[in-house]
């Protein structure tokens, strides 16, 4: 079996990417998400219709508790009932009868409203509750523009799911990934971002040469990427609000595989400089002064900040094959091997509380995902395909999502941390690949 194009020495394919152009629509490149496998028992809960209070003849410009039902339903830990259904559509606190939820077996209730406030100003009004106690758990009141009435309609799942799990819900993040079309002899290579759930998709980057290796910026307002223009690859950074892109490495031989420190200020990435061997260096973006990190004569790549900043773990073959390491960002430091369990651990990433690492580890000759505790080395394998790679942990720590192939093409995955729940993240027109999952929004 060929090894994955990431890891290894074929890793370095991995460091080429593209030019950047509009943020725009792309409707053709929305995901699905279909449930393989959930939780034995999921919550059984009833998501009612909000109500729609506006000037008569307004429509709803969105289905609210339809985005709410689809988050909870997606995530595999709930089971929504159905609307035809309910014995009754409660919107309004004095309207729950919870005898009547208690008779269909339902654990949790979920009400609400949508009011027009104004030209284009709206405000979602909830109340979650316990059915088996007959008491409310949450209730509140959020006001937007039509803009971001989807993305309330997310926080109010994400809170929800909070509420009931006690683990930060990530429907309201995004998730960039590369799509890749082919027409005959002609393909076409886009870098997107997405909503959580697949909607809303918007182009970042469009080319005819492959797109890989996205970063987001801790703040969640940039991307780093790679871009072979002109035969030559260079480091660019991406806004996504304005569209506008900064070079920030064009040296000779490979600039590639860029990502973030915690506080946004430098990148790690591997050069390979004009002796040709990749390293991995530093880069502060202010001042452009580059740190060298690794001067080993193997291939040093695919670095990941610590989430405090004080150590990069970083793939190498210095050892036979791929294993994963980590150094001190500091001149001088000494890297030290973190993985030992199998003969092929690549493409570390860390959860964002730093107790998880999450690899592409050789499990019986297939590429799967797994977490290994950096402290220990204890490894777990999570996913069962044949060829798994790219992880990326969601901003909660719950949830790792990665590419795979299915039916020879390029699709999106994700697995829970304790490998219980399992999606697949399909596309409706050409391969995906290469997932990266959004920090949480700030202020």
């Amino acid at each position: 079996m060929k090894e994955p194009a990431s890891h290894c020495r074929n890793v370095l394919a991995g460091l080429l990417l593209v030019a950047a152009l509009a943020y725009a629509s792309l409707a053709q490149a929305q995901l699905r998400i279909e449930i393989r496998r959930g939780v034995e028992r999921p919550v059984p809960m009833a998501i009612v219709p909000f109500s729609w209070e506006a000037v008569p003849g307004t429509p709803l410009p969105l289905d609210v508790a339809g985005v709410i039902t689809a988050d909870l339903a997606g995530s595999g830990r709930f089971d929504p009932m159905d609307e035809r259904d309910m014995v009754s559509r409660p919107t309004l606190p004095e309207q729950v009868d919870f005898g009547d939820w208690q008779i269909l077996d339902v654990d949790v209730l979920v009400i609400g409203r949508v009011l027009q406030d104004g030209v284009d100003r709206y405000t979602v009004i909830f109340q979650l509750y316990d059915i088996l106690r007959g008491e409310q758990l949450v209730g509140y009141r959020l006001t937007t523009p039509g803009s971001d009435l989807r993305l309330t309609a997310h926080r109010v799942a994400d809170m929800i799911y909070e509420e009931l799990t006690g683990i930060p819900g990530v429907f309201s993040t995004r998730v960039a990934y590369v799509s890749e079309q082919r027409n005959g002899d002609e393909q076409r290579f886009r870098l997107i971002v997405a909503d959580a759930d697949g909607e809303n998709a918007q182009v970042v980057a469009d080319s005819p040469d492959p797109l890989m290796s996205p970063a987001w910026s801790p703040d969640g307002r940039r991307l780093a990427y790679v871009s072979f223009e002109n035969d030559q690859s260079a480091i660019y950074i991406q806004t996504l609000r304005t569209g506008t892109r900064e070079l920030v490495s064009a040296r000779a031989g490979i600039n590639g595989a860029p990502v973030f420190s915690p506080d946004g200020r430098m990148l790690a990435l591997t050069l390979s400089r004009e002796g040709g061997n990749a390293d991995i260096y530093t880069l502060d973006l202010t001042t452009q002064v580059l740190n060298r990190l690794t001067r080993d004569p193997a291939i040093d790549t695919e670095a990941i900040w610590a989430p405090d900043g004080d150590s990069i773990y970083f793939t190498s073959d210095r050892a036979g094959g791929p294993q994963v390491y980590r150094i001190d960002p500091s001149p001088g430091a000494r890297a030290e091997r973190v993985t030992f369990e199998g003969g092929y651990n690549a493409r570390p990433r860390l959860s964002p509380d730093g107790r998880q690492l999450a690899v592409v580890h050789r499990d019986r000759g297939s590429y799967r995902i797994a977490v290994v505790d950096p402290r220990t080395g204890l490894t777990q394998v999570l996913s069962n395909g044949e060829l798994d790679e790219s992880p990326s942990f969601a901003p909660n720590g719950a949830v790792i999502i990665y590419a795979t192939r299915e039916n020879g093409r390029g699709v999106l995955s994700s697995v829970s941390t304790d490998g219980r729940i399992q999606q697949q993240i399909a596309s409706v027109a050409g391969d995906v690949r290469e997932p990266v999952w959004s920090p949480y929004a700030r202020p």
